[in-house]
């Protein structure tokens, strides 16, 4: 790998998501072999045009290269019962990582979760894949919760088998300045 794609580039815009991104964002991922279809975009639009979700699109150069969303009300009971709002389903394309993008996605995201919460909430999968999610949140500040794994939002319990996929969950909060 090139030490130049190491370096985060400086050209890099967030915007909230608009109505001509959903098709373009899918067909991003449909590229590199993600199923991510439009529909789910066009849902993520009409919750934040109803307030419960933002969505942040971060675009380098003009081009996309990944996006992350805030729920308001997350479906993670914990968070939930204490009115903590959560940063939900952060994707760069791998083209565009190890460049700052998820990054300057977590800092917009934390800036405006800031003006309504003192705390964020984050969850992050447990397979491998995840690694450079879970170091990245650690380092940021991001500590577990304290309630252990969940499987599509359900507690496991010491005992329980458990499907490793993106249901598995460690949730992680972080205090805000």
């Amino acid at each position: 790998m090139s030490r130049e794609l190491d370096r985060p580039v400086s050209d890099l815009s967030i915007q909230p998501l608009q109505l001509s991104d959903p098709g373009l964002i899918s067909s991003a991922f449909t590229a590199i072999g993600w199923k991510k279809p439009a529909e789910q975009y066009i849902r993520y639009l009409e919750q934040q045009e109803a307030g419960a979700r933002n969505v942040l699109v971060g675009r380098l150069n003009g081009e996309f290269a990944g996006y992350a969303t805030i729920r308001w009300m997350p479906d993670y009971p914990p968070f939930a019962l204490d009115r903590i709002p959560a940063i939900e389903d952060l994707n760069v394309l791998p083209v565009y990582r190890r460049r700052g993008v998820a990054t300057a996605l977590l800092d917009q995201a934390e800036e405006l979760i800031g003006e309504r919460s003192s705390v964020a909430g984050i969850g992050v999968g447990m397979d491998p894949d995840y690694g450079p999610a879970q170091r990245l949140y650690v380092l940021r500040g991001y500590v577990p919760d304290g309630r252990g794994l969940s499987y599509r939002n359900r507690f496991v319990a010491y005992g329980d088998r458990v499907r490793v996929d993106d249901g598995l969950v460690l949730h992680l909060v972080k205090h805000l300045a």
